[in-house]
C-alpha cells in the first residue's frame, strides 16, 4: 500500500502549497473571513461536542494517544512513526512560519484579525496562527498509525483531523487557511511516515 501513502503525502503537499499561496496577501481575503464567520458563529452547544476531539491536537495528548494505539497494534515501526510525527510536527510548523515570516503580521489569530470573532475556551487573542499545529499533529499521527489499522477503519484518524480543523476555526483559534495548511503539512508528514512504516 506504499503508493497510496505516497499519494496521500502528495495530496498533502498540494494542499499545503495552495494554502500558502492563498495566504500570501496583505490582508485576510473577504471569502476567508466569510468562511470563518460561518463556522465560528455556529451554536454554543457545539463547543461541548468539539472540545474532546480537539484535544488530540495537543502535542502531549495526541502523541500519548497515538502511542497507546501503536502499542496496542504491537508494531514497533508504528510506535517510531508516532514519535517521529510529533517531532516533525514541531520542525515543519517552524519551517512554514519561517517561510511565511513576511505575512505573519496578517496571519494572526482571529481575535486580532477577524472583527467580531467569538473566542471560546482558552484560545489566544493574538499571535501567529499559520499553520495550525493542532491539525498538523492529528493528521501526521493519523498517517503514522494508518498502516497498523484495518482497512475498514483507516479513515477514522483522518476524520478526526477534519473535526479538529472545524473545531479550531469554531473556537476562534485559527482562520480557515491556517487549518488547511495544517492539514496539508500533516498529510504530507503522515503519508511519508505511513509509506516507510507500511
Amino acid at each position: 500500500m506504499t503508493p497510496a501513502w505516497l499519494a496521500l503525502a502528495g495530496f498533502g503537499l498540494l494542499v499545503l502549497m495552495l494554502s500558502t499561496v492563498f495566504a500570501r496577501h496583505s490582508q485576510i481575503a473577504p471569502w476567508e473571513m466569510s468562511v470563518f464567520r460561518s463556522i465560528n458563529r455556529q451554536p454554543e452547544w457545539l463547543y461541548k461536542v468539539l472540545w474532546l476531539p480537539m484535544q488530540l491536537g495537543n502535542l502531549v495528548v495526541g502523541t500519548v494517544i497515538g502511542l497507546l494505539i501503536a502499542l496496542i497494534a504491537g508494531d514497533v515501526r508504528v510506535v517510531v512513526g508516532v514519535i517521529a510525527a510529533a517531532g516533525l510536527k514541531l520542525v515543519v510548523e517552524r519551517f512554514i512560519r519561517r517561510e511565511m515570516h513576511a505575512f505573519l503580521t496578517v496571519r494572526v489569530r482571529p481575535g486580532t484579525s477577524q472583527p467580531g470573532a467569538i473566542l471560546r475556551g482558552d484560545v489566544p487573542v493574538a499571535g501567529a496562527s499559520f499553520p495550525s499545529g493542532h491539525v498538523i499533529l492529528v493528521a501526521a499521527v493519523g498517517g503514522a498509525l494508518a498502516p497498523a489499522m484495518p482497512a475498514g477503519v483507516v479513515w477514522i484518524p483522518f476524520a478526526f483531523a477534519l473535526i479538529v480543523m472545524v473545531g479550531r476555526v469554531y473556537v476562534g483559534a485559527h482562520n480557515p487557511l491556517d487549518v488547511t495548511a495544517g492539514l496539508g503539512a500533516g498529510l504530507l508528514l503522515g503519508g511519508v511516515l505511513a509509506a516507510f512504516g507500511a
